[in-house]
């Protein structure tokens, strides 16, 4: 059996920061996960439907992985990012560094993992590998699905080798901390503005503070677009609040981000953002709530009560971002 010796196994709220967590910890980086989050411009969200989609999907951050290259590029800690068509070679990715004693990152699609007990298909997944033997790979996953976990190497394999939306191609990666790295607190103002700027000016009418506006005037037909809203309205609500986004749609996550950079840096502007996420994460919390109302109850009544308060969540968030997207030009020169 191989383990990576004083690996930290404890599971966070999100995947993608519980596997930075594990790989950075081992490196002596340590950081909050809001501080994780916050620093790779995690916060986002999209209105995602499609033809192929049985029922819309509500996301609350950027793609999978542009968190980890984020963080990466901001904090200039070396990222060595492994892909591959062969399971073969995507084992020697995994063993070699685990072998040499370093955790190891894995994006993968959590449906074929055994300790899940809920099997849905996210190809956009991320675990921390901390171990193997002839049977069995030692992950850490997020602290709901139970932190230090173990499944089959061939459940492994097959996650791995996964195809469909926002899978990858065997994707494995470690990170480093080189010693000239930057301090965390001097890379809070670009990441906050970079996540502003894009939430600002979204590409399309799908993502930002555009999309929860459009949110807002489709949750209300969401009735719809389903005939078991048992099943479909009380999932969403689900995964708004549980399924590893940290509570409200990764606002909380966020929230606690600007509340520790308050504690860092004396901002007009970041406490008027610390404000308005304050609000914006109960808002997404009783948002949820409705919606699993009218899952539960067939109250169509609740959809448009939600579909209200998501118009007002596309104004508070983009008044939140626009005082943040400013935030340097509250500091001194050369401040964070």
């Amino acid at each position: 059996m191989t383990t990576v010796r004083g690996a930290d196994t404890r599971g966070l709220a999100h995947c993608e920061t519980t596997a930075l967590n594990v790989l950075l910890r081992h490196e002596g980086l340590e950081l909050s996960e809001p501080m994780l989050f916050g620093l790779g411009s995690g916060l986002s969200f999209v209105y995602w439907d499609a033809r192929n989609m049985d029922f819309p999907f509500l996301g609350g951050r950027v793609k999978p992985f542009e968190l980890t290259r984020n963080l990466a590029a901001r904090l200039g800690l070396e990222l060595d990012v492994r892909e591959t068509a062969s399971p073969r070679r995507a084992w020697e990715n995994m063993t070699a560094p685990l072998d040499a004693g370093r955790p190891v990152g894995l994006q993968l699609d959590s449906y074929h993992l055994e300790y899940f007990t809920t099997r849905v298909r996210f190809g956009g997944h991320v675990v921390a590998v901390y171990g193997y033997d002839d049977r069995t790979a030692y992950l850490v996953d997020t602290a709901q699905q139970g932190g230090a976990v173990t499944t089959g190497l061939a459940s492994l394999a097959e996650a791995r080798a996964a195809r469909g939306p926002m899978t990858a191609r065997h994707r494995s990666f470690t990170l480093t901390v080189p010693g000239d790295a930057p301090a965390p607190r001097d890379r809070i103002v670009p990441a906050v503005t970079a996540c502003a700027d894009a939430f600002l000016h979204p590409p399309i009418a799908n993502l930002g503070h555009r999309g929860i506006e459009k949110a807002g005037r489709l949750v209300r037909t969401w009735h719809r677009r389903t005939d078991d809203p048992g099943r479909d309205l009380r999932r969403a609500a689900l995964l708004m609040e549980r399924g590893g986004t940290g509570g409200a749609l990764f606002r909380n996550l966020y929230r606690d981000f600007l509340a520790e950079c308050a504690g860092l840096l004396e901002s007009r502007r970041l406490r008027t953002g610390l404000a308005l996420y304050t609000e914006a994460a109960e808002l997404w919390t009783r948002t949820a709530e409705l919606i699993d109302e009218a899952g539960a109850t067939g109250d169509e009544r609740c959809l448009e009560r939600a579909g209200a308060l998501l118009a007002d969540l596309a104004r508070v968030e983009r008044e939140a971002m626009e005082a943040l997207s400013r935030l340097d030009e509250d500091l001194p020169a050369g401040a964070g």
